[in-house]
């Protein structure tokens, strides 16, 4: 019923509309959600973090191309067991709910980002959610971006100059520090967020 998977970075784990025969848990690393319409335009509309859930009981076919960000481990279920054992197991199906309220939760907070929010409150939202899922008992707060600054741009639906722009301000603010291309620190999480638009107690931040 269950078993393990890699991919590497770049690697299409299932396509908009095609068959998913199965459920899963990101163990490691990061994938990003993707739709399409019909002219070929896409949009970025979500990332897969740890434990994030990859389908759905009872959908058949993936609503998402799915593409690892970095190298990935996905903890994966058989679609026809998993949801056996859903029927048999309530606390299985409760933990889903739960789960599927949380996504939309997320998905509600970054129709904000999108549409409200400015360039540096976007940047450092993006940052923010990164960090969150950082070891909280280490200082400073520690993580590897798992997008560039280009697909970064395309997630918030900006051009990567912008981004590219905000991050060197959060830096110059002392907001955040950055060691090479991809690991970010943060000294002061609560700065971060009031840099995002949000509080210092995490609401809002999705």
């Amino acid at each position: 019923m269950k078993s393990y998977r890699s991919w590497t970075t770049g690697e299409t784990i299932v396509m908009e509309g095609e068959p998913l025969p199965f459920v899963g848990s990101v163990v490691s690393g990061c994938a990003t959600l993707t739709r399409s319409m019909e002219d070929g335009r896409t949009q970025m509309v979500g990332l897969l973090m740890p434990s994030d859930f990859v389908g759905r009981p009872g959908r058949t076919t993936a609503a998402y191309e799915v593409v690892a960000a970095t190298d990935l481990v996905l903890c994966q279920f058989r679609r026809d067991a998993f949801e056996e054992m859903m029927a048999e197991t309530p606390n299985v199906s409760q933990r889903l709910l739960e789960m599927s309220l949380d996504e939309l939760d997320a998905a509600r907070d970054w129709m904000l980002v999108l549409g409200r929010k400015t360039a540096r409150e976007k940047v450092a939202t993006l940052l923010a959610n990164v960090l969150r899922r950082a070891p909280t008992d280490q200082r400073p707060l520690r993580a590897e971006l798992p997008l560039t600054r280009d697909a970064m741009a395309t997630y918030l639906g900006l051009t990567i100059e912008t981004v590219s722009r905000q991050i060197s301000a959060l830096r110059k603010a002392e907001i955040i520090r950055l060691e090479g291309n991809r690991t970010v620190l943060c000294d002061d999480y609560g700065a971060l967020l009031t840099e995002a638009g949000d509080d210092d107690d995490g609401d809002g931040l999705y």
